[in-house]
């Protein structure tokens, strides 16, 4: 069995860069050490190179490697952070302020905690799905302790005004939290600067190993939803895992050091497919912001086509309809509803996601293929 041989979903997923693998497999066999024990030699080294992998981590978005806690992806460090801080923070108030555009891992949580007597705002975005810190302001209201703002949307690509936001919350000490899923190793993220106090992270979103993730926590308490041992500052119990630490660490640290050339190719690349389409199919519209939006991801609709039926036409390529946490579930995206489009927009949706190996040539064969598929789909409507 073979499958599609153009990768054009990044945003779901990244392919290991072989550099990560490397640095990974002699924790796998011949560096074996539980991390927790340091009362032998392979216990410590284990030790050593998860603390070397939390400080490249910790460099990446500009945090000191205390902050940074590990956990095994984004959709848990998101649950840490949201009711952690939530739980903790709930004497001094149980108003909760995010965004429509968020996560499922974002918005499945708050609505946990509301029906936990938590009172949740979700705000609206415009048509290219940015939040205005203006509508920001006035939500906030003396009980607010915790707003949730993601730092690139994961479907559409918009880079969020995080900056304005935190400094909205750090002037009224309220807690801002950021799903930076999208932008860890394609923006220059500084938390100080933003003015975060909880950011998510997840290696496999940035050419590291799936199944190991990371929250920063500026400071302050959470309340832990695991029990058990002390690790992690006993906020995240559990063994961890060596080889997944040391790879998000290498990916960090790659990622840190190509990030500023990488970002001007895939804007080039991602310029050269929209063109490249709209030349071949007038018709073909784009989701998002073209100003404020991350490089590399599209968001493009086919007025009258079916996604779904358009991507069964392009079995060479291997890209979505939306997110793939909630691909199978034959809704319309919540994200592309938030910022205007009808049903019937929604899923006439592509995403396509460019990434460190994406060729140009790989590009040049995206465009004839979408473009045969989508006149060939015009053709039969």
């Amino acid at each position: 069995m073979t499958g599609p041989s153009i990768y054009l979903d990044y945003p779901a997923t990244t392919p290991c860069d072989p550099r990560v693998v490397e640095a990974m497999l002699p924790f796998f066999s011949a560096m074996v050490g539980n991390p927790h024990n340091r009362q032998h030699a392979a216990g410590r080294a284990a030790a050593v190179a998860i603390e070397q992998a939390r400080a490249q981590i910790a460099a990446l978005i500009g945090a000191r490697p205390a902050q940074i806690l590990f956990t095994s992806g984004a959709t848990e460090a998101n649950n840490l952070a949201l009711q952690g801080a939530a739980r903790a923070g709930r004497a001094r108030g149980r108003h909760i302020v995010t965004v429509a555009t968020e996560h499922a891992s974002v918005l499945a949580p708050l609505r946990a905690l509301a029906r936990d007597g938590f009172e949740l705002t979700i705000l609206a975005v415009d048509a290219a799905g940015l939040v205005d810190p203006d509508r920001v302001a006035h939500a906030l209201r003396p009980d607010t302790i915790l707003v949730s703002v993601m730092a690139v949307n994961n479907e559409i690509g918009t880079i969020q005004p995080l900056g304005a936001i935190g400094a909205l919350c750090r002037a009224r000490g309220i807690l801002l939290h950021s799903d930076a899923v999208q932008a860890a190793g394609r923006l220059d993220l500084d938390v100080a600067a933003l003015g975060v106090d909880l950011l998510s992270l997840s290696a496999h979103k940035l050419y590291g190993p799936a199944g190991i993730g990371a929250l920063y926590l500026r400071a302050g308490d959470l309340v832990p939803p695991l029990q058990g041992g002390g690790q992690e500052r006993g906020l995240r119990p559990g063994t961890l895992p060596t080889a997944l630490c040391v790879g998000f660490g290498r990916a960090a640290l790659l990622a840190a050091a190509e990030r500023a050339g990488e970002s001007i190719r895939l804007a080039r690349l991602a310029d050269r497919l929209w063109q490249g389409l709209w030349r071949a199919v007038p018709t073909v519209r784009r989701n998002g912001s073209v100003e404020r939006g991350v490089a590399g991801l599209l968001s493009v609709r086919f007025p009258g086509l079916d996604a779904t039926a358009l991507m069964e036409d392009l079995p060479e390529l291997a890209l979505s309809s939306g997110a793939a946490c909630s691909a199978a579930s034959g809704l319309p995206s919540s994200v592309l509803t938030a910022i205007g489009l009808d049903a019937a927009a929604a899923q006439s949706t592509l995403r396509i996601g460019l990434g460190r190996f994406t060729s140009e040539a790989e590009v040049d064969r995206a465009i004839d293929l979408i473009a045969a598929a989508a006149c060939a789909g015009s053709a039969e409507t």
